[in-house]
């Protein structure tokens, strides 16, 4: 019968998980071993696992075939040397907050297109002011969207920006999903992109492709009415050169949900930037049903791998995601 290691730290959403999945496959022995010693006895013999598993843990592993990565993107850390040289597949919850995060970044994209930060200035300032929006108004329905990672979040994002009326583009490396309506670019043509496009979404995870990708060099090539908007990793992004590339014109401001330092330093000149949004990485904060979502990607999985059938969401391990 294989064996199913629910690795520590264990909380009530993992004991809870760890539970039902006994329940609905009993042909799946699942464990919950209380701590790290237990965890390193209990995965010699195993078959699968959820969790992160440490390097002494992995080295005595001797049937291990599949992990389950509890986050869609890698946390530092997750994929070290020798994770990613061992021959188990890994697979993550990827796409589960294609909505939530969707709408927040379209919240952003008509927002800015419409200079509601310089509205909202001087609402604080208790001024009647209809000549406040110092950009030019960006009507979306006549305006371009270029999507830098087009999984389920940018799937979800294009799918949107298409209703609206815009002209979509996308950048993946692997495309997954099915959009007629976007027209799709590997990552090495992202530089030859840029300057077409109104508004820039980053949804991508941070890899070594991609730490750093938005710097000085990729402003530059942008509309000087453009707009970044990045609710992928923060370390993507080169804040201190978004910073400057805002305060001399060469985009027109950003809406960010991620940063490369969080929390964002109360003294970053991006606090005091007029046409720019920051909110604290609070895209799918009080989502109540992500819990449930990320346990029925763990159950299907866990299905698909008792029938021997191809697991969801499997990892390139080399570029992390």
């Amino acid at each position: 019968m294989p064996k199913f290691v629910m690795m520590p730290p264990l909380d009530h959403l993992r004991r809870e998980w760890a539970a039902r999945l006994a329940d609905s496959l009993p042909e799946i022995t699942v464990v919950s071993p209380e701590t790290d010693e237990e965890a390193r006895r209990e995965i010699v013999d195993a078959d699968a696992a959820f969790g992160w598993i440490p390097p002494d843990t992995l080295a005595v592993a001797e049937r291990l075939v599949w992990l389950q990565n509890p986050d869609a993107g890698p946390f530092e850390g997750y994929y070290y040397k020798e994770l990613v040289e061992h021959p188990v597949t890994i697979s993550n919850p990827r796409g589960i907050y294609f909505d939530y995060i969707g709408h927040h970044v379209m919240m952003l994209m008509l927002a800015l297109s419409r200079g509601l930060p310089y509205y909202m200035a001087a609402q604080r300032q208790r001024r009647w002011d209809k000549e406040a929006r110092k950009s030019p108004l960006v009507n979306l329905p006549e305006s371009a969207v270029l999507i830098y990672g087009v999984g389920g979040i940018g799937a979800e994002v294009a799918r949107m920006c298409h209703a609206f009326g815009m002209s979509v583009t996308g950048v993946e490396p692997r495309p997954e999903h099915d959009l007629p309506f976007v027209e799709m670019h590997p990552p090495e043509e992202l530089d030859d992109l840029l300057p077409s496009a109104d508004f820039v979404v980053g949804t991508t995870p941070v890899t070594p492709e991609t730490e750093g990708v938005w710097n000085a060099g990729r402003f530059r090539l942008m509309k000087s009415t453009a707009y970044l908007i990045n609710i992928g990793r923060g370390r993507t992004m080169k804040i201190d050169e978004l910073a400057d590339a805002i305060e001399n014109g060469e985009i027109a401001g950003c809406g960010l949900d991620v940063f490369e330092v969080e929390p964002l330093p109360s003294d970053h000149r991006l606090w005091g930037l007029e046409n720019v949004i920051l909110t604290p990485h609070i895209a799918v904060r009080d989502a109540e049903n992500l819990p449930e979502r990320r346990y029925q990607v763990i159950l299907e999985n866990a299905r698909r791998f008792l029938a021997g059938e191809p697991l969801m969401n499997v990892v390139d391990k080399k570029n992390w995601y």
